[in-house]
């Protein structure tokens, strides 16, 4: 089961780098959203053993911390 696991989140992390290749139109906030909702995700779902819930709310809040980042006033 751990295998599997570890597959599954290779194949996010890979499909998340190809991803952002497609960016270059992107703002620099937009992808600061974007690497931040990424980061979250998959620090949510570590700190909660890949638990949908603690996923999605790492994007969320890895999205919203990333969309702040270096925000002009």
């Amino acid at each position: 089961m751990k295998t599997i696991k570890q597959l599954v989140v290779t194949a996010t992390l890979a499909t998340a780098a190809l991803g952002l290749t497609g960016c270059a139109g992107m703002s620099q906030q937009d992808k600061n959203t974007a690497i931040g909702a990424g980061a979250g995700a998959v620090i949510g779902g570590a700190l909660t053993g890949g638990s949908a819930v603690g996923t999605v709310g790492g994007a969320a809040v890895g999205g919203v911390v990333g969309n702040q980042v270096g925000k002009k006033n």
